[in-house]
């Protein structure tokens, strides 16, 4: 324990600052076992020394300032999204675009979750067709090509 420089002694405990509760209330001898609500003090009050309880949850220390909760940031979510409708706006040419929404659309889920569930399940799906439509047109190109260079090969008589 510490003691006071100026006197050497003990400083006293301080209180721990619970309300001191009352002693339950005698039961009643009513007859059938029933006994009546306890009044309050005249005039609404509660009994001198008594206050009601607070409101459950925690503050801060005397001295220390409390901070707002933060909003929880949606930027994965949001680059996802709109990675995710450039893909798909260039119609599957820009695969990367697609990639990235897919990337940013799966950690966006893992770690913003719900407040940000418009946003990542928006780039999970736009990194997906956008995906599809670079498949479809890139194939469909290389199709046409191995179908023209087939028809140019029957066409030259040999």
């Amino acid at each position: 324990p510490m003691t006071d420089p100026n006197t050497g002694s003990v400083p006293p405990v301080p209180p721990s600052g619970d309300p001191v509760t009352p002693p339950p209330a005698a039961p009643s001898t009513a007859p059938g076992g029933y006994s009546p609500p306890a009044s309050p003090a005249p005039g609404g009050y509660s009994a001198p020394g008594y206050s009601a309880p607070s409101a459950p949850g925690y503050s801060a220390p005397a001295g220390y300032a409390t901070a707002a909760p933060a909003a929880a940031p949606k930027t994965l979510s949001l680059i996802g999204m709109i990675a995710g409708i450039l893909g798909v706006v260039s119609f599957g040419w820009f695969l990367p675009a697609s990639i990235a929404a897919l990337i940013l659309g799966y950690m966006g889920k893992k770690r913003e979750g719900v407040p940000a569930k418009g946003f990542w399940l928006t780039a999970i799906i736009t990194g997906y067709v956008g995906i599809a439509l670079t498949v479809l047109i890139v194939g469909g190109a290389i199709l046409l090509a191995i179908l023209g260079a087939a028809a140019d090969g029957y066409s030259s008589g040999y």
